[in-house]
């Protein structure tokens, strides 16, 4: 399985970004997606995660209400918009996916791992 995001970057506070995970390797459509974070000098965590039908969401409350994760499985590709950034948002960006249909709030739910992105939220 493999994992690639893409769509990090430099936005000042209060700008958007849209992360990006194209998936391949497995049936992408069955499978759990989730959004994981790591800022500098700190432990990975959870940011949000999607359902194979995308119909269930979950998100950390740090973010609900600013970030909206979405998928295609046509494209099978997984989407997290960000609006609202914040200088705290400032992380590396990983997307995950495991043998779970349903999403998981902890890391020991998913089994892969994409190289990561950097988002930059400047004040």
């Amino acid at each position: 399985v493999q994992l690639v995001e893409s769509g990090g970057g430099l936005v000042q506070a209060g700008g958007s970004l849209r992360l990006s995970c194209a998936a391949s390797g497995h049936t992408f459509s069955n499978y759990a997606m989730g959004w994981f974070r790591q800022p500098l000098g700190k432990e990975r965590e959870f940011v949000a995660g999607i359902g194979w039908t995308g119909r269930t969401t979950k998100y950390a409350d740090s973010v609900k209400g600013r970030f909206t994760i979405s998928r295609d499985n046509a494209e099978k590709t997984v989407y997290l918009q960000m609006s609202g950034l914040k200088p705290e948002d400032t992380a590396v960006y990983y997307c995950a996916t495991g043998t779970a249909a349903w999403p998981t709030l902890t890391q020991s739910g998913y089994d892969y791992w994409g190289q990561g992105t950097q988002v930059t939220v400047s004040s």
